[in-house]
């Protein structure tokens, strides 16, 4: 017989996955304790937690694989392959509508006039090197490294008045600081600059310059301090807007001591392999202004699941050590605050705990 995290381990589903099919009839455990409530399965039962698992990533409905499960140890297979293929049809027929849709919002955005589309004749920065090496460090750890995303590859570089905001984003992740600029008077400006670019800027921001320069001209970009510099070409796309992205209803907060929160993090309760990363995955919850990291079994319902991974990253690029940590409905992103400004914050997306 298995414990419940024993089946989750060993047949691909997590805890909290194993009891929503519990509850929903699908798979039932074969033993529950009356006094502890503690769910127990049967050695066959392996074999059909890992089936369940693969339909589900397949994307099968829930009421197709009771009936999959329901035939699956029969002698007739028949019922089984007939639900396979008609599941696998509709995935086909799915994948063909989402072509269409996505070839008709290709059109569109080729007809459609974007001016973040075309570079800056000219954009001539002054900004504070101490303060864009902070901006640089706060945001790096978000740059995705998907090469079917070249968009999402380097940094943003927004200029708008006398502020410079530098913004990068995985999908999963969303990072954004701000640093003071002059020289700039005309409309707000935006180039995304490459990751290797960047790296190479923020090196030449490690001997503390007093004050570094930025140009971008046509899609070229360099930066300078002193008598040395380092260029390279602006990426030719678009980026998303993260105001849009980051305008979230405020809420349950919490002042945390970053390392102290590090280490419990690091040592604390995880799911392993949850989530659309397969990475561990941390369990939150915030109560009376503090915050607590979940047990398995713990039905605390305003629970929210993030990977462990990234909000460690982002913890060790909040910069010092409180940080605010900010935690809205479960399907709302995880946000990490600097308690000083409000214009230095990062952004996770939760994992589902449930089904």
């Amino acid at each position: 017989m298995r414990t419940i995290g024993e089946m989750a381990r060993d047949g691909g589903l997590g805890v909290s996955a194993l009891r929503f099919y519990d509850r929903a009839g699908v798979l039932v455990p074969a033993w529950v304790d009356p006094v502890s409530g503690y769910r127990w399965y049967g050695p066959e039962q392996l074999d059909e937690a890992r089936l369940l698992a693969r339909l589900r990533r397949a994307g099968m409905p829930l009421a197709d694989v009771r009936l999959v499960l329901a035939g699956w140890s029969g002698t007739d297979s028949g019922v089984v392959r007939e639900l396979l293929e008609a599941h696998l049809r509709r995935l086909e027929r799915g994948l063909a509508d989402a072509r269409a849709e996505f070839s008709a919002v290709r059109a569109l955005l080729e007809h459609r006039e974007n001016p973040m589309t075309a570079h800056p004749a000219t954009l001539r920065l002054a900004v504070p090197a101490a303060g864009l090496a902070a901006a640089l460090d706060a945001v790096r750890f978000a740059v995705s490294t998907d090469p079917d995303l070249p968009a999402l590859g380097g940094v943003l570089f927004d200029a708008e008045g006398e502020h410079l905001h530098v913004v990068a984003t995985d999908r999963y992740r969303l990072a954004v600081a701000r640093t003071g600029a002059t020289g700039h008077d005309g409309p707000r400006t935006q180039t995304v600059v490459p990751a290797p670019l960047v790296d190479a800027m923020r090196s030449l921001l490690g001997d503390d310059p007093a004050e570094a320069r930025l140009t971008v001209a046509g899609d070229r970009v360099t930066l300078e301090t002193g008598d040395r510099q380092t260029s390279g070409r602006a990426l030719a796309r678009d980026f998303p807007d993260y105001r849009r992205l980051a305008g979230l209803p405020e809420g349950r907060r919490a002042l945390v001591d970053v390392p102290a929160f590090r280490a419990a993090l690091s040592a604390g309760p995880v799911r392993a392999g949850d989530g659309d990363t397969g990475r561990d995955v941390s369990v939150l919850t915030v109560s009376d202004g503090a915050v607590a990291i979940c047990a398995d079994g713990d039905d605390e319902p305003e629970r929210v699941g993030v990977d462990r991974g990234f909000l460690l990253d982002a913890l060790a690029a909040g910069g010092g050590d409180g940080l605010i940590l900010e935690l809205g409905a479960p399907t709302a992103p995880v946000a990490l605050r600097h308690p000083d400004t409000e214009h230095r914050y990062s952004l996770l997306m939760p994992v589902r705990l449930d089904g």
